[in-house]
């Protein structure tokens, strides 16, 4: 049985950074893809990171490219996502998500078995 725990998040003003950490337990295989969706009030659940354990590939949305940074630790099963120069439009329940391999449609919430409880992150301006 696959669990997903996170850790991070809170309020923060534009400008600032955010941790969250995305711990994973009972996973069958020893390389899996790992990441966070996001979701805003009203809107449709998006992928903004994720990585292969396996290699460290890592595949980051429009929105997150040069701002936000994933990483993983395989000894303890566990993948962070750095947020830095957060902005206001950030501001959504941030969920993680896991799946056995990242392919081409890495973002799309359909493609993930595995979910997170979520942590909220706000910015303010």
């Amino acid at each position: 049985h696959v669990q997903l725990v996170e850790s991070g998040g809170g309020s923060v003003q534009a400008g600032g950074s955010l941790r969250l950490s995305c711990a994973a337990s009972g996973y069958s295989y020893s390389s899996y893809c790992m990441g966070w969706f996001r979701q805003a009030p009203g809107k449709e659940r998006e992928g903004v990171a994720v990585i292969w354990t396996g290699g460290g590939s890592t595949y980051y949305a429009d929105s997150a490219k040069g701002r936000f940074t994933i990483s993983g630790d395989n000894a303890k099963n566990t993948v962070v996502l750095q947020m830095d120069s957060l902005r206001p439009e950030d501001t959504s329940m941030y969920y993680c998500a896991a799946e056995d391999y990242c392919g081409g449609s890495w973002n799309l919430e359909q493609n993930y078995l595995y979910w997170g409880q979520g942590t909220q992150v706000t910015v303010s301006t």
